[in-house]
């Protein structure tokens, strides 16, 4: 056939492959499924395939919950000290002016007052990107702070926990401590008959956990967070034993009495605000 024996010429193209930019895509931790970034933004950070509710910032935090231009800081000053003179690998003092050049934040809390749905609250919130949102001195004393607002200025308290790190073993004793000063603030918020409502978010652990955190009147859990003590692979090494699917998780925990509710993040705002209707 004429189309065999006919000598065709060929001109080779190359063509420059784009550079695809980094940052477009974020696996999840649950499902691993990529993600795209902005669709995960818009989406409040919830994963469109297994709805596992990624960790916010502070700033996020306070931008899903509080009207708009009602927030004002308070404490915004405190800074924490290096106590100890912590060495190890890194020292405390290195991990603290790294996590400040990352987050921004000079610790792992803010606190201060705003409006939710037009309502007064005085309201904390703490960062795991800040040494895993663990308690020290400065936390501690910003949760104490705002309970004490809180009972002062007869207003409804919200703190949101987000703590892998529980109690900050660089300041020792000192972050020890912090346990029972917020529990014992708590206490006289709750004589006083003001109502405090508790966001656990993935993850609240250990001292905070058995703290501020799990002392509210309603404790309200993000959908699969991760909640409790030690960890699901502390416990498992420890017992000798396959712990249950589920442990530890925000569901396991309503099962079992742990916490009042699981509220998906798109809902939060509106469940707290109706809460705050029935509790006053």
């Amino acid at each position: 056939m004429a189309l065999f024996k006919k000598n065709l010429k060929y001109t080779l193209v190359r063509v420059k492959k784009k550079d695809i930019p980094e940052g477009l895509w974020v696996k999840c931790q649950v499902c691993n499924k990529a993600i795209f970034k902005k669709k995960l933004e818009e989406n409040l950070k919830v994963c469109p395939y297994c709805n596992f509710h990624f960790p916010l910032t502070v700033w996020e935090r306070i931008e899903l919950l509080i009207d708009k231009q009602t927030f004002k800081e308070e404490d915004k000053d405190l800074e924490p000290v290096d106590i100890l003179e912590f060495q190890g690998p890194k020292s405390y003092k290195e991990k603290l002016e790294s996590d400040q050049k990352k987050t921004g934040l000079k610790d792992a809390a803010i606190s201060g007052r705003g409006k939710i749905d037009n309502k007064d609250i005085i309201i904390a919130v703490t960062d795991s990107r800040f040494i895993m949102g663990s308690m020290g001195s400065v936390v501690g004393e910003k949760i104490t702070r705002s309970i004490e607002r809180a009972l002062n200025e007869n207003k409804p308290l919200i703190i949101v926990s987000g703590s892998g790190g529980g109690a900050r073993m660089y300041e020792g004793m000192v972050s020890l401590m912090q346990m029972a000063k917020t529990s014992g603030a708590l206490s006289k918020l709750h004589q006083k008959g003001i109502p405090y409502i508790s966001v656990l978010t993935h993850p609240t652990m250990a001292g905070v956990m058995a703290s501020f955190a799990g002392l509210g009147d309603v404790i309200i859990a993000e959908p699969q967070a991760l909640i409790g003590f030690t960890g699901p692979r502390v416990i498992e090494q420890t017992i000798k034993q396959k712990l249950p699917p589920g442990f530890q998780r925000s569901e396991f925990m309503l099962q079992h009495g742990l916490v009042d509710m699981v509220v998906e993040r798109k809902n939060l705002k509106s469940t707290i605000s109706l809460l705050l209707k029935y509790l006053s």
